[in-house]
């Protein structure tokens, strides 16, 4: 049987104070303030009134106030729950392929591609920007990264930051909501710059593990940063790289303009280069996966989640809400209130 009390005892001992409360009682009742009468009819209505009734409260209000000066001895408290302890978390840098092909819909999940996009985003992009604040927040299997310093990088031809490392997490999944696809004119996907980027934004940046998560479906066909040199460096930085491949192989569906300004649905070529994603992995201690819908992006975000949830010695310290000047303060106004009725109402003859 578990007792189950509101609070918790800081020094649970103590409570054998509580015993003293016999003994208090046994000098109480001893005090002095008897008359020996022969007959008890010598006193009024027959020697029982309101007040003899009642001779036993200054007693029992003292042995209450030895319990609660044995209570408040104990140390009751009360842990604030509110407060909320930080571990020493990771940084991790989201690099995300915003070239042209990730507008294909292969990623559409149930509710299927279609050019009638209004309420919601089948293209891979929407879907990884879905998974993506699922994964920084919670939700859908995910418990949310609250203590690791999270950024974001976008590439198509150049790479560029659209959040830094943060802990402030909503505006991290503003800046995510607001990726849009690269202009015409900067479409390209240049793996190496992307990669290079986030390196970079990681390499100063003080935690305990530093990782990186680069997601694309396509080939590198822009060469400015070499992808070689982004992973040496990476790798000289101790940051692990987990690369993602998004799409299916052959061809995906994409919703394009037919000419006379309406869309429809076309199947579009597609193509990844996992060589190149692999080595990537492999040179820097990460891992290489493949999304070919959306149930199994879910399942690669929930893999790297568990992945990098390290188990950090901590030493923890909580804030506590004491109780034991209310216990105190019960006490001696309980023993005040023993002695006024004593001395008052209820007083014994000497």
């Amino acid at each position: 049987m578990h007792l189950h009390l509101p609070f918790e005892l800081a020094h649970p001992g103590f409570l054998l104070a509580a015993l003293a409360a016999l003994p208090a009682l046994y000098w109480s009742r001893r005090a002095a303030g008897r008359v020996v009468f022969s007959s008890l009819r010598a006193l009024p209505l027959g020697g029982e009134t309101w007040r003899t009734r009642l001779a036993w409260l200054p007693d029992a209000l003292n042995v209450l106030a030895v319990i609660a000066f044995a209570i408040a001895l104990a140390g009751p408290r009360v842990g604030d729950k509110s407060s909320r302890v930080r571990r020493e978390g990771i940084a991790i840098m989201m690099a995300v392929d915003v070239s042209g092909s990730m507008r294909a819909q292969d990623l559409a999940g149930e509710q299927g591609a279609t050019c009638d996009t209004e309420g919601r985003d089948p293209t891979r992009l929407g879907a990884v920007k879905r998974v993506f604040e699922k994964f920084v927040l919670g939700g859908a299997g995910l418990d949310g990264r609250p203590d690791d310093a999270i950024g974001l990088v976008a590439f198509a031809r150049y790479a560029d930051t659209r959040s830094p490392l943060t802990l402030d997490h909503p505006n991290l999944i503003a800046a995510a909501r607001q990726l849009d696809f690269a202009r015409q004119d900067e479409d390209g996907t240049a793996i190496g710059a992307g990669l290079e980027l986030a390196v970079q934004r990681l390499a100063d940046y003080k935690a305990r593990s530093k990782v990186i998560v680069l997601l694309t479906d396509g080939e590198s066909n822009v060469h400015d940063i070499d992808e070689d040199q982004a992973i040496e460096d990476a790798a000289k930085a101790g940051i692990k790289v987990y690369t993602i491949g998004a799409g299916t192989t052959g061809v995906a569906p994409i919703c394009a303009d037919r000419g006379d300004g309406r869309s429809q649905l076309m199947q579009m070529g597609v193509s990844i280069d996992e060589a190149l994603l692999r080595k990537i992995a492999d040179k820097t201690g990460g891992q290489y996966f493949r999304a070919t819908d959306k149930a199994s992006l879910d399942r690669i975000y929930k893999q790297i989640d568990r992945l990098e949830r390290t188990s950090i010695e901590e030493e923890r310290f909580l804030e506590y809400r004491q109780y034991f000047p209310f216990f105190v303060g019960g006490a001696l106004v309980l023993v005040t209130l023993a002695l006024l009725l004593r001395g008052s109402l209820l007083r014994r003859l000497p």
